[in-house]
């Protein structure tokens, strides 16, 4: 009598046969989702970018823009944008700074946005503070002092800046007032998402990850930080991934297949290092955090409350607490963790009404 152990002897050729034919038809197809070119650049994309210039930090190019604005105000501002998104975060406000302020200045971090991609290489929040003091000397304006507006990976990078201007570092810029925006300014209240441990901890899952990546994966991940009622358009997604794949900023692992997987591991950490600002928030807490305790810089933080990164109140007491002279703006309960995408005119007003007050 045939028993169920021949029978499933008797499939496994055909069942070893069908995964053949199913693997070499996967295989190709694959190759070619894992190729894709980046989607083009939306009207208003490409608008932006055309606007903008380019220099050179260490043969990297650094992708700015710089807007001429108020008649009879000599007020400078420098925009730093936050993870995993570029310049174009501050599209919305643009306009109303340039009628306050006399040069909108704005730039993408290496690895972000229009700016190159490089790979592999030792990204920090250092680094990033290096490339704000390097434009600050491209425009000539080491001299003049600047109004910083950042938001959640830019705060750290405004942090370090302080830093610099608050020990008298050489090339430091000079700092006129800070403000910071729904940023980790304090590790111990900052919680991550799930993609970006996975991909910080990952080991060698995480090039996996990163080339698999497609637009349904980022915009549903990115969405979660948006409020219910402000969530961004199809439109809006789009260029934010299309800003994400310019000069493949998704694969970042394609030149690394070759090695040996020694070589990998050890890459591998200082491809993924743009996430690794995380780590470095806990490990040069004091320096940070302390810049901001000690400066006598006017200091102002606009938060959207429905955050979950940075999540109420639990993150606004401990701001409160530690920075008491700073003066703080709450947006509308329904705001998260990208305020001036979301509520752009009550982003706006609230900065402007900091700026005007001293």
């Amino acid at each position: 009598m045939e028993t169920w152990r021949d029978k499933l002897l008797a499939l496994s050729p055909r069942m070893k046969e069908w995964w053949v034919q199913v693997g070499l038809l996967l295989v190709p197809l694959l190759a070619i989702y894992l190729h894709i070119p980046p989607p083009k650049l939306s009207p208003a994309l490409l608008s932006w970018r055309s606007s903008g210039r380019y220099f050179t930090y260490k043969d990297q190019n650094i992708f700015y823009r710089d807007s001429t604005g108020a008649v009879g105000s000599s007020d400078i501002i420098i925009l730093l944008h936050g993870f995993p998104t570029s310049s174009y975060d501050w599209c919305k406000i643009w306009e109303g700074l340039t009628q306050r302020f006399h040069r909108v200045i704005a730039l993408d971090f290496v690895g972000f946005g229009f700016s190159d991609k490089p790979r592999p290489h030792r990204y920090s929040i250092f680094e990033q503070a290096s490339i704000v003091e390097r434009l600050v000397r491209h425009l000539g304006l080491r001299r003049q002092r600047i109004n910083l507006l950042s938001h959640d990976y830019g705060d750290t990078v405004a942090q370090e800046l302080l830093h610099r201007y608050e020990h008298n570092k050489t090339g430091s810029i000079l700092i006129n007032s800070l403000c910071l925006s729904n940023g980790g300014i304090f590790p111990e209240t900052h919680y991550p998402r799930f993609i970006q441990k996975l991909l910080k901890d990952g080991g060698l899952l995480s090039p996996v990850i990163m080339r698999l990546m497609n637009f349904f994966f980022f915009s549903r991940g990115l969405g979660a930080v948006f409020g219910p009622y402000t969530q961004p358009s199809q439109a809006e997604y789009w260029d934010m991934w299309t800003a994400v794949r310019t000069n493949d900023g998704n694969l970042v692992v394609d030149r690394l297949y070759s090695t040996s997987r020694h070589h990998l591991l050890r890459n591998n950490r200082f491809i993924f290092s743009i996430l690794q600002y995380i780590n470095q928030r806990k490990k040069h807490r004091e320096r940070w955090v302390g810049a901001l305790m000690s400066t006598s810089v006017p200091l102002h933080l606009i938060y959207g409350p429905l955050d979950p990164v940075n999540p109420h109140p639990e993150f606004l007491q401990l701001y409160k607490k530690v920075l008491p002279t700073s003066t703080v703006s709450v947006l509308d309960d329904h705001i998260s963790h990208y305020p001036q995408l979301e509520d752009p005119m009550g982003f706006l007003n609230a900065y402007l009404n900091f700026i005007n007050s001293f």
